[in-house]
């Protein structure tokens, strides 16, 4: 039943996800999907962005979440088949496709909860997460609240780097500015320190202030 023809599909899958894999070590981390927002629509009904949000688009890598999804499709639907075949023996295409199905919606669900970690620790060990290259992207607030800064506390923001690895940066708020961005809100990084970045909050009035000042300093 190893190398049986019903397993075949799961072989594919299993080695698209290695191959990708491959790829994303060689790349240092893979590309990135944009940090997208997917909200329910007017009615409170499953849309297609939340379908997207859900098996985990622009929440990590795209390439290291499609390995990490086929290879889980490969693993999961080929002991599925394993294990049931030896209780039921030979079973139908229709009983075939249900466990299909099962092990891809298994997949995506895993999928997500593993790429994450993963895009971060690949990006932690692909780059130097103090360099300035961070300056001017925008983040997503995920501690409470962000700190201005010599408060003795740090806020924590999920960024995407210019090549799209998502990373957890400690930030806070210069002494300058006037809006404390929550849980959720965008901010943009302005400066790289030891330790932790400056940030202020995105379309706001420090956002203004900082464009101002760094078109008169140009």
């Amino acid at each position: 039943m190893l190398f049986s023809p019903a397993n075949l599909p799961y072989w594919i899958f299993l080695g698209m996800g290695v191959l990708l894999f491959l790829f994303v070590i060689i790349s240092g981390g893979g590309d990135g999907n944009t940090d997208a927002d997917f909200d329910a629509d007017t009615n409170g009904e499953l849309n297609f962005e939340q379908f997207l949000g859900w098996a985990g688009i622009g929440k990590a890598p795209l390439i290291l979440l499609l390995a990490t999804d086929l290879s889980l499709w490969g693993i999961l639907g080929w002991m599925l088949n394993v294990f049931l075949s030896s209780f039921i023996g030979n079973f139908t295409n229709f009983f075939g496709s249900i466990i299909l199905f099962s092990s891809l919606i298994i997949s995506l669900l895993l999928g997500r909860l593993i790429a994450q970690p993963m895009g971060k620790i690949f990006a932690e060990f692909g780059e130097d997460t103090s360099s300035d290259r961070l300056v001017g992207c925008v983040g997503t607030v995920t501690s409470f609240y962000v700190p201005i800064e010599n408060q003795e506390k740090i806020g924590q923001v999920d960024v995407l780097d210019p090549k799209r690895n998502l990373l957890t940066i400690s930030a806070v708020l210069p002494a300058w500015a006037t809006v404390a961005p929550q849980r959720g809100e965008k901010v943009i990084i302005i400066e790289c320190q030891p330790q932790k970045y400056l940030v202020i909050a995105k379309d706001s009035a420090d956002e203004e202030r900082w464009l101002a000042n760094s078109t008169l300093k140009n």
